[in-house]
């Protein structure tokens, strides 16, 4: 595994552990050249998982664009990175999960998981999401969407 550091290709495992449900190794090492650790990751390579486009298009689901998403959402929130690294795993394996059969997943439902997920843990980050995904036309629209947040609360 190449360093992201030094670029060398000399390295020891620190620690293994199983992850998303023992489909993917979380690997912890640490460059023998330079000593900087990092984190990679083991996955079965199988038949890819699709995202079905509202369009119908198809395309292979990418973690690093759900990722993207959540984290801009999440953008100058007190939510550390390896919360937002948790929710997309989380939010990865529900996926799996509801499309298991098809090996695919409506950007539809893929949104809602997101969105569920985001309301779970900062409603702040929650409204930045909904405000995209949902494509809000005007004003009254996002002032619906927060009052049926302070709706929900108990």
């Amino acid at each position: 595994m190449r360093c992201p550091y030094c670029g060398s290709l000399d390295d020891k495992v620190i620690e293994s552990r199983a992850m998303a449900n023992g489909e993917s190794i979380r690997r912890r090492r640490e460059c023998l050249g330079c000593g900087y650790r990092f984190t990679s990751y083991e996955r079965i390579e199988e038949k890819p998982f699709m995202v079905v486009k509202k369009d119908g298009r198809r395309e292979p689901f990418e973690q690093a664009k759900l990722e993207k998403g959540i984290s801009r959402a999440l953008e100058k929130r007190p939510v550390s990175m390896r919360m937002v690294e948790q929710i997309v795993s989380e939010i990865e394996d529900k996926a799996v999960m509801s499309g298991k059969v098809s090996r695919e997943i409506s950007t539809a439902e893929l949104g809602e998981l997101v969105l569920q997920r985001l309301y779970e843990i900062d409603k702040v980050a929650y409204i930045r999401f909904a405000s995209v995904y949902k494509h809000f036309e005007n004003l009254d629209e996002f002032i619906t969407e927060v009052k049926n947040i302070e709706g929900k609360r108990i």
